[in-house]
């Protein structure tokens, strides 16, 4: 019964991907790069697998080496176009006809997470030029589906909110999301820095980029505590973290060399704004703003769009 259900699956043509060194698996699971992506890449092997009943066929294609493979195309413009990028694009916006036939064969937060690991954490950050708000969007949606595996919901994206040994030290993420309406426009590109301090608590800075939110980072910087939480409060949906903003008269005995002194936040963000985060990869995360405070009279109100939080690999590791 098996053989006959599936037996349309001897006709799906499929390649076999290149051979694999130890150090990197180039699974490729119902997608391919974009368009843009694809000119060299006929030329060579196209590598696809398709999901149906569960099961997967594949035919022989030319055998390459790994070692014969660059880590990206050139474009006809001349520009690089970075293969395990381009993967993570293509994965949140894929092509109908690259659309798994099975999507229950596979978790795609699992699916996403090991595309992230796959790219070198010093290009990490052309994922803020690469996803555009709608692709956020669909990266925190994905994130969600992460809690349905256990092993996977334990996985973090931040290395000193996972370390057991708990040593002061400070992580700096670039940060984007479409923004918002004044005061907070700003929030459309900016930095956050994460640091564990004395008193055996994490806290963070969100850090904006306009010249009006310079002066904002001097007189009134936006600090936040950093807590476990399990779903955003508005929505009741899962996620790992919450930044909660407070009034910002926090009692920190230490802080990051260079740090403003904390003071009181400005509206909106000292009427009880929080900031949830789902973990998406090694290095990336996925937020959300939530103004739940007083003046909304108990109604939370979304501050902007979804938030991408890309590690600045090279900022956190001179600080520590």
């Amino acid at each position: 019964m098996r053989a006959a259900h599936c037996d349309h699956l001897l006709h799906t043509p499929i390649c076999l991907s290149p051979p694999t060194t130890p150090h990197r698996q180039n699974l490729r699971i119902g997608f391919s790069i974009s368009q843009a992506a694809q000119h060299n890449r006929n030329r060579r092997t196209r590598r696809l697998v398709h999901f149906s009943c569960g099961a997967i066929r594949a035919v022989d294609g030319p055998q390459l080496s790994p070692w014969d493979e660059m880590p990206y195309e050139i474009l006809p413009s001349g520009k690089k176009a970075y293969l395990d990028e381009q993967d993570v694009v293509t994965f949140l916006d894929p092509p109908k006809e690259l659309i798994p036939l099975d999507s229950g064969s596979y978790n795609p937060a699992a699916y996403l997470w090991k595309k992230i690991e796959d790219i070198p954490e010093e290009r990490h950050h052309r994922l803020l030029t690469l996803l555009n708000p709608r692709l956020i969007s669909r990266a925190w949606q994905i994130a969600g589906t992460r809690y349905e595996d256990p092993k996977l919901a334990k996985k973090c994206a931040s290395n000193l909110l996972c370390s057991e040994e708990k040593e002061p030290s400070v992580e700096f993420y670039s940060c984007q999301s479409s923004g918002g309406q004044w005061p907070i426009a700003w929030m459309k590109s900016f930095k956050k820095a994460v640091f564990y301090c004395d008193d055996g608590k994490t806290y963070g800075r969100l850090i904006g980029g306009s010249l009006l939110a310079q002066i904002t980072n001097t007189c009134s910087p936006l600090y936040f505590m950093v807590v476990p939480h399990g779903e955003v409060m508005s929505t009741e949906q899962p996620c790992d973290l919450a930044y909660e903003l407070g009034d910002g008269h926090l009692n920190l005995q230490s802080y990051p060399q260079g740090f403003p002194r904390p003071a009181k936040h400005p509206y909106p963000f000292n009427d009880q704004v929080v900031i949830y985060v789902r973990h998406v990869g090694p290095g990336v995360s996925v937020g959300q703003a939530w103004q739940e405070g007083k003046e909304l009279q108990q109604v939370p109100r979304k501050l902007c769009g979804e938030i991408l939080m890309v590690k600045d690999c090279a900022a956190s590791a001179v600080v520590r």
